[in-house]
């Protein structure tokens, strides 16, 4: 046995010095990532205070109003479709036919594309940031590094803004779970599970930091109350709750095609997307403000009050919203989906907390956020990280990592709420399978 000191194989000291040179860049792709979502959503809150709070204040009028929550929606309706129908590239792609994880976009692309976002999120439109958001952190991380440090790869680069803007979105460092099973198969680079983690985990890590700093976050508003220690017969109860949450979301991703279709038989975005506004507009006149904009304050709202809303009440909070959901994914809205399934599952939690009342609350409401989130974003990562987030309560957890499966197999079958080139092909009325060809 000889006494020399192990030494790093040239394979391993390659790893780690290539590991903490790319960090720099994982470092500011994190940064400006929450820095750029943080301003957009600056602006559109800025917006919102003028739509919402200032120009009904000025006219005397009710922001509650029905007539004003049709006007503010049809007007949005308007704006943006002039902007999809004369910025440059349409303002990205309609976010119907995307996921989290997008192809880079020319620089000219994202002016409108943001445009298009800050008045959704203002007006109260039922999307959420995120799709459009990582489309643009994306881009511009690819543009500014390859502009700088041509050795770092395109696609690590697309990873790593991915990451960030998670991390950014949901405002923690474990929100870099998120990241684990849905980015790292992108990645070639060789090395051990962790070497491939450890990158987009710094990214997202500097995006949630920077977001916790510039005063964002994710969860709730105040933590619901401990669920404390696992009841077998909660499992039973809990699983009943997400099955039927998730099967309620599916209604939603089935009739997504069909309205996605005849929205876009008008062929012209300023027609089917102010009609798209008006639509949402008499759906906030029934449902009102609590139904309107991403919906992680309205959660918040449903969660400070919960005796407020009688079950009626919560079954057609439920409808009028995943109706908003899908007409304003369907009419060519920018906007990301898991917002607002999250609101859809604090409802649906909320009302099959009170339909079965041996259930605690807490996790009741964690369930339908879990059956929502699987039904409508189709990861399990996220279903599980934002039905605790969302309830302030890890001790819910355990539960969920069991009440999970039957919850999964409820919607593994199913399709999922994107609109395919298949699908694209049909409203065209053309072969796909010619058109691949």
């Amino acid at each position: 046995m000889s006494g020399s000191p192990a030494v790093p194989s040239p394979d391993v000291a390659l790893t780690v010095r290539r590991l903490v040179l790319l960090s720099i860049p994982a470092l500011v792709i994190g940064v400006l990532s929450a820095v750029s979502l943080r301003l957009l959503e600056w602006v559109a809150s800025f917006l919102e205070d003028a739509l919402w709070t200032g120009a009904p204040g000025a006219m005397g009028i009710s922001p509650d109003s029905p007539w004003w929550i049709f006007a503010v929606l049809t007007f949005t309706g308007i704006a943006v479709g002039l902007v999809v129908w004369l910025a440059p590239g349409h303002a990205g792609p309609d976010s119907a036919t995307t996921e989290l994880e997008p192809h880079p976009l020319k620089l000219s692309v994202l002016p409108g594309l943001a445009v298009v976002v800050i008045l959704g999120l203002a007006g109260g439109v039922s999307l959420g940031p995120e799709n459009p958001i990582i489309a643009i952190n994306v881009s511009l991380a690819v543009a500014l590094v390859a502009r700088i440090a041509k050795a770092v790869p395109a696609e690590m680069i697309g990873v790593l803004a991915i990451s960030a803007t998670i991390g950014a979105l949901f405002g923690t460092p474990v929100a870099a779970a998120l990241v684990f099973t849905g980015v790292v198969g992108q990645l070639k680079a060789g090395g051990s599970l962790w070497d491939k983690l450890f990158l987009p985990l710094v990214a997202a890590g500097a995006g949630s930091v920077t977001t916790y700093l510039l005063g964002g976050g994710f969860g709730a508003a105040q933590p619901l109350d401990p669920y404390g220690s696992p009841q077998p017969f909660d499992l039973l109860l809990g699983s009943v709750v997400a099955c039927l949450a998730a099967a309620f979301g599916l209604i939603g991703v089935y009739l997504f095609p069909l309205v996605h279709r005849a929205f876009h038989a008008l062929r012209h975005p300023m027609l089917y997307i102010v009609l798209g506004g008006m639509v949402l507009g008499l759906l906030g006149m029934i449902g009102g403000p609590i139904t309107l904009f991403k919906g992680l304050e309205q959660s918040a709202e449903l969660l400070s009050d919960p005796s407020a809303y009688t079950p009626a009440q919560l079954a057609v909070i439920l409808l009028v919203k995943l109706a908003a959901l899908v007409v304003a994914a369907s009419a060519g809205f920018r906007g990301g989906r898991i917002f607002p399934a999250v609101f859809l599952g604090v409802a649906a939690g909320m009302l099959g907390g009170a339909l079965l009342p041996g259930l605690p609350f807490g996790l009741a409401v964690a369930c339908g956020v879990l059956g929502l989130v699987l039904a409508i974003a189709r990861d399990g990562w996220i279903a599980l990280f934002v039905a605790v987030a969302i309830v302030g309560d890890v001790t819910v957890l355990p539960m969920l990592c069991i009440i999970v499966l039957p919850a999964w197999l409820t919607v593994t079958w199913a399709r999922p709420m994107l609109i395919t080139p298949a699908d694209l092909a049909r409203e065209r009325g053309t072969d796909f399978a010619a058109s691949a060809r």
